[in-house]
């Protein structure tokens, strides 16, 4: 069972006059994690490091940010890894305090700064989502939107053209049971665009 978090968390430690600002946040994936990146670098023009890692759907991705390798970016995402977490951004940005920490020094600071943080997150758990499409006759519009309220199911678009043609997202394991309902309540009316 993975977890993500609810919404962002900081935490800010000070170690030999060298600040460290982290933040764990929930993130879609590298394309969302490299914009709040740039983000975090325009909102922090002194600061020496910004670096990051993220757990997002089975990807992985670590920068140390000119840190000596593996000191900062590895370690956050150790911690992570080590939380169970999935769909998550840690960045620490580093504002140099002028006295050198060494390898295991800024482990231990980049390490500590998303360990914190963590510990004020919100985690909740992450529920795998799937996304079908079908048609159906106008006539049945209706008793579909009602079977997607009941699963739970999200409306993400819908099509009038010679049939009704509808894409909706809902948990995984709701999925087959949803199929299967439909295609009784259909009499094999509706097709589905998207292997179920």
């Amino acid at each position: 069972m993975a977890l993500t978090l609810s919404a962002p968390a900081q935490y800010e430690l000070v170690v030999k006059k060298s600040r460290f600002l982290g933040c764990v946040e929930p993130c879609a994936d590298r394309a969302a994690a490299l914009v709040r990146v740039a983000e975090l670098r325009a909102l922090h023009p002194g600061a020496a490091h910004v670096c990051w890692a993220l757990l997002a759907g089975g990807h992985s991705a670590a920068n140390d940010d000119g840190e000596p390798g593996g000191t900062a970016g590895r370690p956050m995402l150790d911690v992570l890894r080590h939380q169970g977490l999935d769909g998550v951004l840690a960045t620490a940005v580093r504002y140099w305090g002028g006295v050198k920490l060494g390898a295991g020094g800024l482990v231990r600071a980049y390490t500590d700064c998303i360990a914190q943080a963590l510990l004020t997150a919100d985690k909740i758990v992450t529920v795998p989502m799937r996304s079908l499409r079908c048609t159906l006759p106008y006539a049945m519009e209706g008793m579909l939107r009602r079977e997607l309220t009941l699963s739970g199911a999200k409306l993400l678009s819908m099509k009038h053209g010679a049939q009704v043609e509808l894409e909706f997202r809902l948990a995984d394991d709701d999925a087959k049971a949803l199929v299967e309902r439909l295609g009784e309540a259909g009499n094999g009316k509706i097709g589905w665009l998207d292997p179920t």
